[in-house]
C-alpha cells in the first residue's frame, strides 16, 4: 500500500502507558464516570511531531488510525485519504479536549488504543466569545474565534471559525504555505423542559490543503554508522527544503487510464460539509437518553513523496540529465540521485453515523447501554508516480534529473509500486454495555462488553491470472488495462460479514488510605477494515485479536501520586505491504504478521512544595514481530527474503521517560518545562540501522493578565537537537552483515521538529 510505504515497519508513532488510579471519581456532566473514560497527564497536545494535530500516545503496536472524537462520534471513520488535521483542530470551538482510555476506546468504537475525546462548546446564556491566536518565528499564522449565546425561549446559538496559515519550518518554492486550512462551524441548540433535554443541531465546513503535511517529512543525511547522523554539506536538517523547485506531477489515472497533471496544494485538497444532530435527555428516575447522528460528505486527499534509493552517480552506468532555467536539457553534473515515489491517494467520501446512549446512575454505581450504526461509503485511489532528484549538497533546491540511457522524461513507472484502488461501503453495527461499580467503599469494578456486525461490499483491484496468482502492479496500470500476460485488469468484487467481539474489565482495591491495587483487561477481536483491501493482493481476512492485560499498584497522599503497572499486549494478523528495493527496481511484497509487547510503566505526580508540580512517567517496553516472512522475486532474478521474526519492532523505542516540572511564579505567571526521552530505535526492520535515543523537550511560560486576557510562549526543541529519526529509505533488505562496514554513507529519512517559538494569545469575553 502507498500508506504503507510511511507505516511499512508496522511498528509507527504508538506504546504502552498507564491508567491514573481514580477508581472512587465524581460523575461528570453527561452521566459517566470521568475516571471510566479518560487518561489523566498526557499532554494530548503538546506534539513535537506537528505544529497542529495531536500527539499520539503509543501503546506498543502498529498504528492503524489516530482515534479522534467529537461529541462522541469519530471524526473520521478511516484516515487516509481524510486526515484528522484537515477536518478538525484543537480550537475555540471544542469546550473539553481529553485522552480517552484504551478500555472505554475498545467497548464504544471498537478500535485499540487511546482516543482524543473532545466536545463542542455549545451556546449558553447571555454573549460570550473565545478568540485564540498563535504564531511562531517561522511566521505560521492561526486564528480561532467561538462567539455563542443565547436568542430567546430556550434557543441558544454558538458559531466558531478557524484559519491556519502556515509556511512550515522552510520555504518551499511552489506554494505559499504548506497547509492551508479554513472551518467553520454553526450550532443552535434548544434546552427545553426545564433544562432536562438539550437538543443540537450542528454545521462544520471544512477547507484543507494540507500539501506538504505528509511530504516533507523526509532529509538527506550522513550515517555515521553508531547510531548517529550528521548533516550533509549546507543542507539543514528541518530548515531546508528537500521538495524539487517545480510541484507539478504528472500521473496515470487509476480508473480511466488517462494522463493528467497535477500540483501537490491543488491535489491535496480537503473539503467537507457535515451535518449533525445531537439530543440528551434526563427522566425523573435518573436515566439519561444521549443520540449522536452525522452525516458527511467530503473529499479527502493526501499527498506523499516517499524517498527511496540513492544513487552515486560516479559509477558511469548512469547518464543524468536536467532542465536549465531556460528549460534547455544539460547534463546533470551532481554526484548524488535520489529516487522517490509520490502517493497521489484521494477519494470521495459519504459517512452516516449515529450512536444513541442510555444510562442510569445509582447509588455506588453507572449503567450504560449504547448502539452505534457506522456507514462509510468510498469511491478511493492512490495513483503513484516515480522520480528522481538531485541531493545539492549546498543546501540549494533540488531539481528533477532523468538517466537519458534507460528514459527521456522526468517521471516514469506510473501506478507501477504502490498503487491502490477500492470502491464501496463498509458498514458497522454494534451494540454495547458497561458497568461502573463500587460494591464497597474499598473497590471499584469497571467492565463492558461490545459486539459487532461488519458487513463489508464493494470492489478493488486485486486481480488473478488463469494461474490463480496475482497479478502485481506493472508500469501504466490502471482498471481496464491488460497485464503483460494478457489478463485483464478489471475491478474484483468483494462481499464479506463479520462478527467482532470486545470486553473489558478493570479492578481497583483500596489496601489502605494511600495504598491499593489494580489490573485491568480487554480483549478485542476484529476483522480488516475495507482500506486493508487497496493492495494488489487480498487481505488476510481472518480475525485480529489483541489481549491487553496490565497489573500494578498504586499511592496517593497529600504530596504524591504514584502508579506502576506491569502489561502485556499483542496482536495478531497485521496486513502490511512492503516496497522493497533492489538496485533501481522496486517491489511490493505483501505480508502478514502478529506482533507482542511486554512492558513496565512508572507513573508519578507530585507537589513537593507549593507552587512547584512534577510529572515524572517511565515506560520499558519490547515489541517484538512474531512469523514476519514475505519475499519477492525481481526482474533480474534476485529474490528479496525479509526475516523479521523476533526482532524488535522497527521505530518505537524501549525506554520512554517524560519528565514535566512546572512552577506558579505567581498565582498568574507559570514556568513550564517538558522532557521527553526517546531511547535507541532500530531503522529497518532487519535491526542493521538504528537511531541513538533523543530528547524531545518544551517549555514556556503562561501569564493570565486578567481574567479576560492569557499570554503564553512556548518554545519546542529549545535544546536545538537535530538529527533523525524512524527509518532509513530503501534499507529494507540490509542486513546486520551488510551494514556493519557501512560508515559516513549518504542516506534519507526523517528529522526532529527544529526549534520553533511559538506565541499563543487567548481572549475571553
Amino acid at each position: 500500500m502507498c500508506l504503507n510505504s510511511f507505516l511499512k515497519k508496522a511498528g509507527l508513532l504508538i506504546t504502552a502507558s498507564v491508567i491514573t488510579p481514580l477508581a472512587f471519581a465524581q460523575q461528570d456532566a453527561e452521566g459517566g464516570n470521568t475516571s471510566s473514560k479518560e487518561e489523566g497527564n498526557r499532554n494530548v497536545m503538546l506534539n513535537a511531531a506537528s505544529a497542529n494535530g495531536p500527539r499520539e500516545i503509543q501503546i506498543g503496536l502498529p498504528s492503524a488510525d489516530v482515534n479522534v472524537l467529537e461529541n462522541g462520534i469519530p471524526i473520521t471513520y478511516a484516515t487516509n485519504p481524510h486526515g484528522i488535521n484537515s477536518m478538525w483542530r484543537t480550537d475555540a470551538s471544542l469546550a473539553h479536549v481529553g485522552l480517552q482510555k484504551i478500555s472505554e476506546t475498545a467497548i464504544t468504537t471498537g478500535n485499540i488504543g487511546y482516543a482524543v475525546n473532545s466536545f463542542t462548546r455549545l451556546g449558553e446564556d447571555g454573549f460570550h466569545g473565545n478568540l485564540n491566536y498563535k504564531a511562531n518565528h517561522f511566521g505560521q499564522q492561526e486564528f480561532s474565534l467561538n462567539l455563542r449565546g443565547s436568542i430567546a425561549n430556550g434557543w441558544y446559538y454558538s458559531a466558531s471559525m478557524y484559519q491556519d496559515f502556515d509556511p512550515g519550518t522552510f520555504k518551499v518554492k511552489s506554494s505559499q504555505y504548506q497547509d492551508r486550512t479554513q472551518i467553520y462551524k454553526l450550532a443552535l441548540t434548544k434546552r427545553y423542559n426545564g433544562n432536562r433535554g438539550e437538543f443540537t443541531a450542528l454545521f462544520n465546513y471544512s477547507n484543507s490543503h494540507p500539501a506538504y503535511n505528509y511530504a516533507t517529512q523526509s532529509a538527506p543525511f550522513i550515517y555515521v554508522g553508531d547510531g548517529s547522523v550528521k548533516e550533509f554539506g549546507k543542507f539543514k536538517l528541518g530548515t531546508t527544503s528537500y521538495l524539487p523547485i517545480d510541484a507539478n506531477i504528472s500521473y496515470r489515472d487509476m480508473r480511466t487510464g488517462e494522463m493528467k497533471q497535477t500540483s501537490f496544494f491543488d491535489f491535496a485538497k480537503n473539503r467537507q460539509s457535515e451535518y449533525v444532530v445531537m439530543n440528551r435527555y434526563t427522566w425523573d428516575n435518573g436515566v439519561t437518553w444521549k443520540f449522536v447522528g452525522k452525516y458527511a460528505h467530503a473529499r479527502g486527499a493526501m499527498v506523499y513523496q516517499t524517498p527511496m534509493q540513492i544513487i552515486d552517480t560516479r559509477n558511469g552506468d548512469y547518464q543524468y540529465m536536467q532542465s536549465d532555467i531556460e528549460g534547455n536539457i544539460v547534463p546533470y553534473t551532481g554526484q548524488y540521485v535520489q529516487t522517490r515515489m509520490t502517493c497521489l491517494n484521494a477519494g470521495i467520501i459519504n459517512q452516516a453515523m449515529f450512536t444513541s446512549e442510555l444510562s442510569k446512575v445509582f447509588t455506588n454505581s453507572t449503567l450504560r447501554i449504547g448502539i452505534n450504526e457506522w456507514n462509510y461509503g468510498i469511491d478511493y485511489a492512490s495513483n503513484t508516480t516515480m522520480y528522481d532528484q538531485s541531493i545539492p549538497d549546498d543546501g540549494s533546491y533540488p531539481v528533477r534529473v532523468y538517466d537519458a540511457k534507460v528514459r527521456n522524461g522526468f517521471t516514469y513507472d506510473y501506478n507501477k509500486n504502490a498503487s491502490e484502488y477500492y470502491k464501496g461501503h463498509e458498514n458497522k453495527l454494534a451494540l454495547y454495555v458497561t458497568h461502573d461499580w463500587n460494591p464497597t467503599d474499598r473497590l471499584n469494578l469497571y467492565y463492558g462488553a461490545r459486539i459487532e456486525w461488519q458487513r463489508l461490499k464493494g470492489e478493488n483491484a486485486a486481480v488473478r491470472n488463469a494461474a490463480g496468482e496475482y497479478v502485481g502492479r506493472f508500469a501504466n496500470y490502471y482498471l481496464g488495462t491488460t497485464a503483460p500476460d494478457g489478463t485483464l485488469i478489471a475491478p474484483n468484487p468483494l462481499d464479506y460479514d463479520w462478527l467482532n467481539y470486545d470486553f473489558t474489565a478493570s479492578a481497583t482495591y483500596r489496601i489502605s488510605k494511600p495504598f491499593g491495587l489494580l489490573a485491568d483487561f480487554t480483549y478485542i477481536v476484529q476483522h480488516p477494515k475495507f482500506e486493508s483491501f487497496a493492495p494488489a493482493t487480498l487481505p488476510n481476512t481472518g480475525k485480529i485479536v489483541v489481549p491487553l492485560a496490565r497489573g500494578g499498584v498504586y499511592f496517593n497522599n497529600s504530596w504524591l501520586s504514584l502508579t506502576s503497572m506491569l502489561s502485556y499486549i499483542s496482536k495478531t494478523n497485521n496486513n502490511a505491504t512492503l516496497n522493497l528495493q533492489h538496485g533501481s527496481e522496486i517491489m511490493a511484497a505483501p505480508l502478514n504478521f502478529d506482533i507482542k509487547t511486554i512492558g513496565w510503566t512508572t507513573d508519578i505526580m507530585t507537589h513537593p512544595f507549593k507552587g512547584f508540580d512534577l510529572h515524572f512517567l517511565f515506560t520499558y517496553q519490547k515489541p517484538t514481530y512474531k512469523k514476519y516472512e514475505t519475499s519477492v522475486k525481481f526482474s533480474d532474478g534476485y529474490e528479496g527474503v525479509i526475516n523479521a521474526t523476533g526482532n524488535v519492532v522497527a521505530e518505537i523505542p524501549q525506554v520512554l521517560l517524560e519528565l514535566d516540572p512546572s512552577y506558579m511564579i505567581t498565582p498568574d505567571l507559570k514556568l513550564w518545562l517538558s522532557f521527553r526521552y526517546f531511547s535507541k530505535t532500530y531503522a529497518n526492520i532487519n535491526e542493521a540501522y538504528y537511531f541513538n535515543g533523543h530528547w524531545e523537550t518544551f517549555g514556556g511560560i503562561n501569564w493570565r493578565v486578567n481574567k479576560m486576557l492569557d499570554l503564553g510562549c512556548t518554545v519546542v526543541n529549545f535544546l536545538n537537537q537535530t538529527g533523525a529519526k524512524g527509518s532509513i529509505a530503501g534499507a529494507e533488505l540490509i542486513t546486520k552483515e551488510e551494514a556493519k562496514d557501512i560508515k559516513n554513507q549518504l542516506m534519507t529519512g526523517s528529522y526532529l521538529r527544529p526549534l520553533t517559538v511559538e506565541f499563543t494569545a487567548t481572549l475571553k469575553f
